[in-house]
């Protein structure tokens, strides 16, 4: 038996059992809705009515605020509001915004991506919500770095209550699952669809990588080190630069795409909207493509599960509800922008030209390949070029939300700090030498399954953000 198959059979059962959990779907309307979806769904409702629409309301503000308008040279912290934001977008921009919205509209439909654009509206308020908390509850550490996110803000909320140990649980318990969850979702995932990439754009089975995957890794994993080794400061100065760029990159390429197929735009548009209220198809009709548009958006923004809370933590201000005003344009870039873009590709140019047809076999980020290529058949090569950058921006991110887990378990340490990363980048490396989809779904069961007390959280804290919230915009109206 091979160490794949081996690692495999340990894992599987533990992986099968906690997503039979997490995942768990409500069959309700005909439909079958995974209750994860659900949580966050309703949440981000929810915070949306509670604070007054702040996803409209708040993003004029957001914009000074991203401007430096507001920005003061003596606020405690690390890092400025843009390297937070561009760290954070880093984290949820992956290649699920290539391949995830493709299979959306596959399953769904072309409604898919009308219910994919609202859920990221809504999501914009849940958002705000953990990322102003994460300012609010952090902690500065004697060097002067930054410690913040969720697990802190969950223990803080315990502890004044009287209940430290239960608080320490729960910030724990928080902890350990992000640690678990950063080295599949974050790490070893993305350095796979990496190499993937990299070997689909330098000819596929006659790639050098074609069979060089550890060698790959090693390369990959020797960069992600030089970047983390760092820290925040460094991880933010990189994902200032990567995020603008591969935005740029896609979204020229994608709209170029979207342009020579310009006479099926109407037409798309007019689908995409009528197909999200039908009441008959064979996708599901409207509460299939809710469901289905509402899981690709939360997954891909992944708000609720509060890991941008950990980066937007580090952001140089002394008003936290400034830093949650500038996290209500992480879902706008990830979700509104974005996988609209990429829905825009399919529907313009792969439904009209058969691509979506079966017996093609083409799903994924390869359907979206084949939109490209159907008007420049070397338009996959600045895609590719794109998920690749997705695929390391991501697991630069996900490598400081995972170091924040550890050190709040561990302590903020040198040594213990250098060991994480040091793990961290073995594990970039096996993702290119290993197939572990039992690690991988355990891994992403553990990330959704860290939403349920964040959540919680959100709603108890609710209250007081609304206050804060109110006195911030009065004070600058």
């Amino acid at each position: 038996m091979s160490f794949d198959q081996q690692v495999e059979a340990v894992v599987r059962p533990l992986a099968s059992g906690l997503s039979d959990i997490i995942f768990y779907k409500w069959h309700l309307f005909g439909q079958d809705i995974p209750l994860i979806v659900l949580w966050l769904a309703v949440a981000a409702v929810f915070f949306t009515c509670y604070m007054g629409m702040v996803n409209i309301r708040g993003f004029s503000q957001a914009l000074k605020i991203l401007s430096g308008e507001r920005s003061k040279a003596a606020s405690s912290g690390e890092i400025s509001h843009f390297q937070a934001l561009s760290t954070a977008v880093s984290g949820t921009v992956g290649v699920g915004n290539i391949g995830g919205v493709a299979v959306a509209i596959t399953i769904g439909g072309p409604g898919a991506a009308f219910w994919l654009i609202a859920a990221g509206f809504l999501a914009m308020s849940t958002k705000f919500v953990e990322c102003t908390l994460g300012v609010k509850y952090r902690r500065i550490n004697a060097d002067g770095s930054v410690s913040g996110g969720p697990m802190y803000y969950l223990e803080r909320f315990l502890a004044d209550r009287n209940w430290p140990i239960a608080g320490k649980m729960l910030g724990s318990f928080y902890a350990l699952a992000l640690v678990i969850g950063c080295f599949g979702i974050g790490n070893m995932f993305q350095s796979n669809q990496a190499y993937v990439q990299i070997v689909n754009i330098t000819g596929g089975e006659q790639s050098f990588f074609a069979d060089k995957g550890w060698l790959f890794g090693l390369i990959i994993a020797a960069v992600v080190a030089v970047v983390i080794i760092g820290g925040i400061r460094s991880i933010a100065q990189v994902a200032a630069k990567i995020v603008p760029t591969m935005a740029v990159l896609y979204l020229v390429s994608a709209l170029v795409i979207i342009a020579m197929s310009v006479e099926h735009l109407p037409g798309a548009i007019r689908l995409i909207v009528s197909s999200a209220f039908t009441t008959e198809s064979v996708t599901g009709g409207m509460i299939g493509a809710m469901i289905v548009g509402f899981q690709r958006a939360l997954f891909s923004n992944e708000a609720g599960i509060g890991s941008a809370a950990i980066a937007h933590s580090a952001v140089k201000t002394d008003e936290p509800i400034s830093e949650g005003l500038v996290s209500l344009l992480e879902p706008f870039i990830d979700t509104i922008v974005i996988c609209t873009i990429t829905s825009l590709v399919i529907v313009t140019t792969a439904y009209p030209n058969g691509l979506m047809d079966s017996s093609l076999g083409l799903e994924g980020i390869a359907l979206t390949s084949a939109a490209f290529a159907h008007h420049i058949s070397w338009a996959p090569i600045p895609l590719g070029i794109a998920a690749l950058l997705f695929a390391f921006s991501t697991t630069i991110a996900w490598s400081y939300y995972g170091l924040k887990g550890w050190t709040y378990l561990f302590g903020e340490g040198a040594i213990t700090q250098l060991i994480f990363k040091g793990v961290f980048c073995l594990f970039v490396a096996l993702g290119c030498m290993i197939q572990l989809s039992a690690v991988l779904d355990f891994s992403d069961a553990m990330v959704f399954l860290i939403a349920v007390p964040n959540i919680i959280g959100l709603y108890l804290y609710a209250p007081e953000i609304k206050r804060d919230l109110n006195n911030y915009l009065q004070k600058y109206s």
